[in-house]
């Protein structure tokens, strides 16, 4: 079974910080390798890249949900190491879509699925999230479909 080219990268980042002695950034990296890891032995899967990906969306998810709930409580040392946290994994994210992009793929998707109203939110959803993968956020789309679902 072919290695996803992330989990590559991921391992390779797991390297040069050890390599480095960067033990903040090696301890993130391990610990997206270890749910790789987690997924490989409970589902007897080679995730591929798009799972390694998800995978990191919901990490980053994770994070800054707590990091938001650690200076909502004054914690700012906590606050600081899921911060840093964040910025280790997005650096194996791919790069943001524009609004202008987002928006292409939104009209480009309501077309395709020929939506007609609240209806066909599951539709074009479908449509958009392959494509946005990683590279958006999710609940963001949803609120921007739902809004021109709502206008049709």
């Amino acid at each position: 079974m072919a290695d996803s080219a992330l989990k590559n990268q991921l391992t390779e980042a797991m390297k040069d910080a050890m390599r480095a002695k960067d033990k903040a950034r090696l301890g993130t990296v391990r610990m997206a390798l270890a749910e790789i890891k987690r997924i490989e032995v409970d589902e007897r899967i080679e995730p591929d890249d798009s799972r390694v990906l998800s995978l990191l969306e919901k990490m980053i998810k994770q994070r800054k949900e707590s990091l938001r709930q650690y200076e909502e409580a004054g914690r700012t040392d906590l606050a600081d190491i899921e911060q840093a946290e964040i910025a280790v994994l997005q650096e194996f994210m791919p790069a943001a879509l524009s609004e202008q992009e987002l928006d292409a793929i939104i009209t480009q998707a309501l077309s395709d699925t020929d939506a007609k109203g609240m209806q066909d939110m599951g539709k074009v959803m479908a449509a958009v999230k392959p494509q946005v993968a990683g590279r958006a956020d999710m609940g963001a789309i949803s609120q921007t479909i739902k809004s021109r679902l709502s206008n049709i």
